[in-house]
């Protein structure tokens, strides 16, 4: 149980949270069933002692290592169908000489094993955030190490969540006055956010641009293959394929994955194979080109030229970010050993075969992979071709799915419906909306540009600007997660940065080939980000300073001027302290409440998982004669806000527990003191199945809810109602109060008076706002506020169904925020 005053939410929201390194702290209480002090953090410290011994999970981790290579390596493992053609394409073509292509093989090599081999096989894989990784798994360690979050309604008691806790407590003397420096400077806050953000972009870009890459990609070999086929007709096929890859995500991963890990791994096995037969069959003295003497000699002729396909050579390690965004399916152990002893050897075994092939055919360079197979087996490598490439697009689809999910909880991107697909794993989701929008952009892109090249040059340039920020929040993290000297951390970020550099550089003199189309998307996904979280934060900011003072409540006495009506309210607000602005302005314009009000508030914090034992926090505002209650639901930022059916009857025992625990301890009894608002207890699951506070009943249906209204007019809506939708007939708890002649009357009399509420129904009041700019603003905040958020809102997923209110309990209070 969590007892103090987290009622530290930020009353200017531009102010940070606190920080977990330092500063004033709560007093934390964890009481069990039997009320002995339990350690919430000896589950966490067992698993750290695990993982320093991974042998002991070694044939966990060898399944995990089966499992990622259908998930995570699809995309990186296809990239050998179309780099060679990439890196000899436009002015390179007069360059197309055998030592060039030892020269291209040697940057190939060393690409792969400076980047996905060094960095982030043996670095950035570290970086999990409680299991986690990707982006929003780096910046979410950073907001809890340091004063970086621009989230609103953060506390001080979500800092003593289980998951919060990571690393160092402390921070060294290196770290500190930078750590200062960017904390006192709210731009450079706002700067870490849109750096990543714009990785977000690119990431989104990458599900738009690599279904099309592969797909096209592998079509091209039953072109080579069968001549009589028409460039138009060939498209077609590429289309067609594109359009069933993203009709099938609404069935989910988990039930097509079994799939996935025998084709990449047939896959890799067969150009392992053909790599292999290549090198011994046409040029065995490749071999001598894995030494970077030969990259030396191939930009000592090529100059200009061979700085320019470098945009090629980075499409070998395109994929390669999905090894850290896919962390939190598998373990950093199972991943490495997929790369280092599979994906790794068949990859260079792979470029080395095709460079020996093209040594000896250069003219077999527009369609190298295809040409450098045997006759014998060239059918069975097109098909498994084809279906590896729509392996490596799932992957970076499925990927989409979860960078969204990340924004959406950061108040970053509109409200979207996200199904969850897999009872077991908690990553797979599907977002319908997406999927579509995906889709439509992803054949706009084949049929506008039905060249691999063009598209290559866009694909290249969204995935190394995504590594490139991926090394810039990895050195933040070095610094104050791992504490490292900064001087160490600073050369990680030359080192990679001069190597990313100068690939990135190259990837940008292809804009006008095709590269400008990641840049657009980006654009476009940005500044729907940018507009929304705006938006959100200016309301937020409106409901901040619009708060309704208790005084007002205390001055108008338990009645609060109004009629109670039985019933139970449950308003909606963003608010985590406060009442918000349209309880005030529904008590105005009708002047009648229900008899028990609970405040609620669901948000996000930033970490990735929050377990359902300290889910809920509960409070009490006002003297317990109010009968008004606080409740605060927190997701993290990975979490599905799923619809478990019991909801409410897990509220009203949470608040029972509550007002039970109240009574018991002394610390927790604070109705009587000063602070009314503020003291609030974490009432986990488990304390609310093994309390004796109430005794539960269940039964089916609808008949007794029905009956159970005073009104014979709300009686016959809800049995039409019911009528109309049979999934609302469903399990009913019933709540009584046991014989406790030892129980405090008034204690009685509140848990009486509950459950009389609960019993003639419970109404959810959430506000409908519209959001306007004052008529002082600048003519660009009235097109952000007026047209676009306004847009976005309109046509995006109302509150209500992504938190699943039944739309018959539903009373929305019409607002008019003018920010």
């Amino acid at each position: 149980m969590y007892q103090g005053n987290p009622d530290r939410e930020q009353h200017n929201a531009e102010q940070p949270p606190p920080s977990s390194a330092g500063g004033a702290r709560e007093t934390i209480i964890v009481v069990g069933q039997e009320g002995q002090v339990k350690q919430p953090q000896l589950e966490r410290r067992k698993g750290k002692l695990a993982s320093k011994f991974p042998l002991v999970n070694i044939s966990r981790n060898l399944l995990l290592a089966y499992q990622s290579l259908g998930v995570v390596y699809g995309d990186l493992s296809i990239s050998p169908l179309y780099v060679y053609r990439s890196i000899f394409a436009g002015k390179l073509q007069d360059y197309q000489t055998p030592e060039a292509i030892f020269g291209a093989f040697s940057l190939i090599f060393w690409t792969i094993t400076l980047i996905p081999l060094l960095k982030y096989v043996f670095v950035v894989l570290s970086a999990d955030d409680n299991g986690e990784g990707g982006t929003f798994a780096l910046y979410s360690l950073l907001c809890r190490h340091a004063k970086f979050s621009l989230l609103p309604n953060q506390q001080a008691a979500d800092e003593e969540l289980s998951a919060y806790k990571y690393g160092f407590a402390g921070q060294s003397t290196s770290s500190l006055a930078l750590k200062r420096f960017l904390e006192k400077h709210k731009k450079s806050r706002t700067i870490l956010l849109i750096v990543v953000l714009v990785g977000a972009c690119m990431v989104i870009g990458d599900g738009i641009l690599t279904p099309a890459m592969s797909v096209i990609s592998s079509m091209s070999g039953i072109k080579a293959a069968a001549e009589h086929l028409s460039h138009g007709e060939v498209l077609l096929l590429s289309c067609l394929i594109l359009v069933a890859l993203f009709a099938l995500q609404h069935s989910g991963t988990h039930r097509v994955g079994f799939l996935f890990a025998p084709i990449v791994i047939v896959w890799l096995i067969s150009i392992f194979g053909i790599g292999l037969y290549n090198i011994i069959f046409w040029n065995p003295k490749i071999v001598s080109a894995l030494s970077p003497y030969y990259i030396i000699k191939f930009f000592r002729v090529t100059r200009k030229h061979g700085w320019m396909s470098l945009g090629g050579v980075l499409l070998s390690v395109a994929g390669t970010e999905a090894m850290f965004a896919d962390l939190g399916h598998f373990t950093a152990c199972s991943m490495r050993i997929a790369f280092s002893f599979l994906v790794y050897p068949c990859l260079v075994v792979q470029y080395m075969g095709q460079a020996a092939f093209l040594s000896k055919n250069i003219a077999s360079i527009p369609n190298s992979f295809y040409n450098s197979i045997p006759d014998s087996v060239y059918w069975p490598v097109f098909v498994i071709a084809t279906l590896a490439s729509i392996v490596g697009s799932q992957s970076i689809i499925t990927a989409t799915f979860s960078i969204v999910k990340q924004l959406n909880a950061l108040g970053c991107f509109p409200r979207v419906k996200i199904v969850h697909t897999s009872r077991n794993v908690k990553g797979q989701i599907y977002i319908p909306e997406i999927n579509w929008i995906l889709m439509i952009l992803t054949l706009s892109v084949a049929v506008g540009f039905q060249d691999t090249i063009l598209i290559g040059n866009a694909y290249g340039l969204a995935c190394m600007t995504g590594m490139f920020i991926t090394t810039f929040l990895i050195t933040l993290v070095m610094i104050f997660v791992w504490q490292r000297n900064i001087a160490l951390a600073t050369c990680f970020l030359l080192f990679f940065w001069f190597i990313e550099g100068v690939y990135l550089s190259s990837a940008f003199t292809k804009i006008p080939q095709g590269g400008w189309v990641s840049l657009v998307l980006a654009f476009v996904f940005l500044f729907v980000m940018f507009v929304w979280h705006y938006g959100t934060r200016k309301k937020y900011n409106f409901d901040l300073h619009n708060k309704v003072p208790l005084k007002w409540f205390l001055g108008m006495g338990p009645s609060l001027g109004i009629v109670r009506v039985p019933g139970i309210g449950l308003v909606y607000s963003e608010l985590a302290t406060g009442v918000p602005s349209i309880f005030s302005h529904f008590v105005t314009n009708l002047p009648a409440f229900h008899s028990v009000l609970v405040f609620l508030c669901v948000k996000s914090v930033p970490v990735p998982y929050v377990s359902p034992e300290e889910r809920f926090l509960i409070g009490r505002i006002c003297p317990r004669s109010y009968r008004m209650y606080r409740c605060i639901v927190r997701y993290g930022y990975k979490d599905i806000h799923r619809d478990d059916g019991d909801f409410e009857d897990l509220l009203i025992q949470s608040i029972a527990e509550f007002i039970q625990m109240e009574a018991v301890e002394p610390q927790c009894s604070s109705s009587e003191t000063p602070s009314f608002d503020g003291r609030m207890a974490v009432i986990s699951r488990k304390t609310v199945q093994s309390t004796t506070t109430l005794i539960v009943s269940e039964d089916f249906g609808m008949s007794e809810a029905i009956q159970s209204s005073k009104s014979l007019t709300l009686q016959s809506l809800r049995s039409a109602y019911a009528d109309e939708n049979p999934q609302m007939r469903r399990r009913r708890v019933r709540f009584q109060l046991p014989e406790n002649p030892g129980m405090d009357p008034a204690v009685r009399d509140e848990l009486q008076d509950l459950i009389q509420a609960k019993e003639a129904g419970v109404a959810y009041i959430m506000g409908h706002s519209y959001v306007k700019a004052r008529r002082s603003s600048s003519f660009l905040k009235k097109f952000v506020v007026d047209i676009g958020y306004s847009f976005l809102r309109k046509n995006c997923r109302g509150p209500s169904v992504v938190l699943n209110i039944p739309q018959i309990s539903l009373i929305e209070v019409g607002m008019i925020y003018h920010v």
